[in-house]
């Protein structure tokens, strides 16, 4: 029988990439000066929240200096410091910030995970890599039995997202875009939480909050609907 533990553990042994193995593990190796005292991580990243969650965060990959260093999801950059202060906001993580994997945040009806497990060079994962990501994420998303809905940060996760869940037709991604899969989920687009998009004022904290918040409302309903 499957399991999101099975899962996490052939994530972190995964080399099935050689571009992204050597990529990971050379920053690793190399660190950047702010962490030169640091150990990195240096592997695949698994997924990371709360196996009972209505609400999955799917982004694009790990950051080199940030998840490829801490081991946890939106950890230790710039781009989780905005996820986590609005999944906090909206109460499901006990606290604002993540900064370590073992700084004791925790999330509460929240999974954060990414089609593709290895920080890729430039953020740009190839085809043939987020394919051979993309069964760890099937198996994720099936094991999540309580889901209802899932946020995509940015277009790349979205298509992964749209293309597992068999949503048709697929609406054009935008910010606060809604799609409908055949299972009666439903996926939120927003644009991702990178500093290309922050810093230049693109998504705001107020848009991704509006994001989060109807995610919220939508669970709630949903899981209301059932009671």
């Amino acid at each position: 029988m499957d399991s999101l533990e099975a899962v996490t553990a052939e994530v972190v042994a995964c080399r099935a990439c050689p571009r992204l193995v050597e990529w990971r593990e050379q920053v690793a190796a190399e660190r950047k000066a702010a962490y030169r005292d640091e150990v990195y991580w240096g592997r695949p990243v698994p997924g990371f929240g709360d196996p009972d969650a209505t609400l999955a965060v799917i982004g694009l990959a790990p950051a080199a200096h940030g998840a490829n260093r801490t081991g946890r999801m939106f950890t230790g950059d710039r781009s989780g410091e905005w996820l986590y202060r609005a999944l906090y906001r909206a109460g499901y993580a006990n606290r604002a910030e993540s900064v370590a994997a073992d700084d004791g945040l925790r999330l509460t009806g929240a999974w954060i995970t990414a089609p593709v497990r290895c920080a890729p060079p430039a953020n740009k994962p190839t085809i043939d890599e987020r394919e051979a990501c993309r069964p760890f994420l099937e198996r994720e998303l099936a094991l999540l039995g309580n889901l209802r809905v899932l946020v995509a940060l940015g277009q790349f996760g979205y298509q992964v997202l749209a293309g597992i869940l068999g949503v048709r037709p697929r609406p054009k991604f935008g910010h606060g875009v809604e799609a409908i899969t055949p299972a009666g989920l439903t996926v939120i687009c927003s644009y991702h939480v990178s500093q290309q998009n922050t810093f230049t004022g693109r998504l705001t904290e107020a848009m991704l909050d509006d994001v989060v918040g109807r995610a919220v409302h939508l669970a709630d309903s949903s899981t209301a609907a059932e009671d």
